[in-house]
C-alpha cells in the first residue's frame, strides 16, 4: 500500500453572509498520490444557484467537495478559493476541512489534514 501524508491549509473569513474560503493541500510524501478530494463543510447553509470553481462540487447545502488534482510527493495543489453567500447573515461559521479520498493510501498523520475553524463575522482571515 501506498503511503503519502496529505495536508491542507488555507485561510477562511466571513463578513456580511459572504464566506471566502482559500485552500491548498500538499503531499509530504513518500508517494505521489494521483488525486485526492478534499470535503469542505460549513454550519450554516449556503445560498442556492452559486457557481463552484472547475475542481469543485457540492456535496449539499452546507458542503463542498474539490479535487487536488495529481500530487507529487513533496508538492503543492494550486489554490482553491470558494466564495460563496450564505442563506442569512450568521455571525458566525464553522468550517470543517477533511480529507475525503486521498486514492487508498495510507496516511501517517491524518491530523495535519483535519481542521475545525470558527470564523466570527468580523472579515478577519482564520488560518487553519
Amino acid at each position: 500500500m501506498a503511503e503519502a501524508d496529505l495536508s491542507h491549509h488555507g485561510r477562511v473569513s466571513l463578513w456580511s453572509g459572504r464566506l471566502t474560503v482559500r485552500l491548498e493541500s500538499e503531499n509530504h510524501g513518500p508517494s505521489r498520490l494521483s488525486d485526492a478530494t478534499v470535503r469542505i463543510d460549513f454550519s450554516a447553509a449556503a445560498a442556492p444557484g452559486q457557481a463552484l470553481p472547475a475542481t469543485c462540487l457540492w456535496g449539499g447545502d452546507r458542503m463542498v467537495l474539490c479535487r487536488t488534482g495529481q500530487l507529487r510527493a513533496a508538492a503543492r495543489s494550486r489554490e482553491v478559493v470558494l466564495e460563496l453567500e450564505l442563506a442569512g447573515d450568521p455571525a458566525e461559521v464553522v468550517v470543517r476541512v477533511d480529507t475525503a479520498w486521498n486514492g487508498g493510501a495510507s496516511d501517517p498523520n491524518p491530523e495535519n489534514h483535519r481542521h475545525r475553524v470558527l470564523a466570527p463575522a468580523t472579515g478577519d482571515p482564520y488560518a487553519f
